[in-house]
């Protein structure tokens, strides 16, 4: 190999500047990495084939010192790699592990659609999850192994209905960031999750009457593969958004037996009574447990108690 790319690099150094690019040439084919190449491909490049792929060897070492030196190279996030295709020699591009690491969290991070939900959701974790020390308690952790077992049995071509769960508790028991958790380990494992603080979502589903586009913003959340509605009943609902809009989305849910997971201060019989009473006072009962009707079969419920966690922030 050696007296080959001794030949090479003399038939190369012919013509007026022909000694610096010679020289040039001794360099890139005295490279470790390029004499391993033609030593694998010896079979398939005579010393004719490597002189006219000399251009391709000397851009392969150039932009491979770029890229180890942290430079800017012909193609940012990828590096060089020689290759034989048709007989000749070429350069392929390929993504650096940090470009697939990035690639991996994008695309991961494209799993979670959020609607105005708090932003450290993104970095719940089950691990970081309140359940030893002085904040541990029994319903907490009978939480999370709830939200645990889910998540690892949840399969989207399973053919018994897996339901979500409801999560009841006073404030700052960490039913919100449970939720977060989950949704983070559902994306890590490939299953996008959409996570929905129901009150702002009520006040943009109004704002969508004057736009006509009601059905659009109604319809892209009901059909989501998993949803979690979080702080379900922390407003009083007029009629229209229990009916037309929660309760359409609940009703087509059920229908299809997607998994929908809820968080409220309310138990559901609480939620039952308040649903009951709309935001003008009216009292509808029937429209209440027609709701309820819908999350019972839904999800299970959890009570989830322990200390305000707002409190260690």
């Amino acid at each position: 190999m050696e007296a080959i790319n001794e030949t090479i690099a003399n038939q190369l150094g012919k013509g007026p500047g022909a000694e610096q690019y010679r020289k040039l040439m001794q360099t890139v084919l005295a490279d470790s990495e390029v004499q391993a190449f033609l030593n694998d491909h010896q079979e398939e490049l005579d010393a004719a084939g490597i002189q006219r792929g000399a251009a391709k060897l000397y851009e392969y070492v150039h932009e491979r010192e770029l890229v180890a030196a942290g430079k800017a190279s012909v193609a940012p996030g990828y590096v060089p790699r020689l290759v034989v295709s048709a007989g000749q020699i070429d350069v392929a591009y390929v993504p650096t592990s940090q470009l697939q690491e990035a690639r991996a969290r994008a695309a991961r991070d494209r799993r979670i659609t959020t609607v105005s939900m708090p932003k450290f959701i993104r970095q719940a974790t089950f691990d970081n999850f309140y359940t030893e020390g002085s904040a541990a308690s029994e319903s907490r952790n009978e939480a999370l192994a709830r939200a645990v077992m889910f998540a690892k049995n949840y399969s989207p071509t399973a053919t018994a209905f897996q339901p979500g769960l409801y999560l009841t508790g006073s404030f700052g028991v960490g039913k919100t960031y449970l939720l977060g958790a989950l949704a983070n380990y559902l994306a890590d494992h490939g299953h996008p999750t959409t996570l929905v603080h129901f009150p702002s979502f009520a006040v943009k589903m109004k704002s969508s009457i004057g736009k006509n586009t009601t059905d659009q913003e109604r319809d892209k959340i009901k059909q989501v593969p998993i949803l979690m509605l979080d702080d379900i009943g922390a407003d009083a609902l007029s009629a229209w958004i229990r009916d037309e809009v929660l309760g359409v989305i609940l009703e087509y849910r059920m229908q299809e037996e997607l998994p929908t997971f809820f968080s409220s201060n309310f138990t559901m019989d609480q939620l039952t009574a308040h649903l009951a009473v709309d935001s003008q006072g009216n009292e509808e009962p029937l429209k209440a447990q027609r709701i309820m009707e819908r999350i019972r079969f839904l999800s299970r419920e959890v009570v989830v108690s322990g200390e305000n966690l707002r409190h260690r922030q």
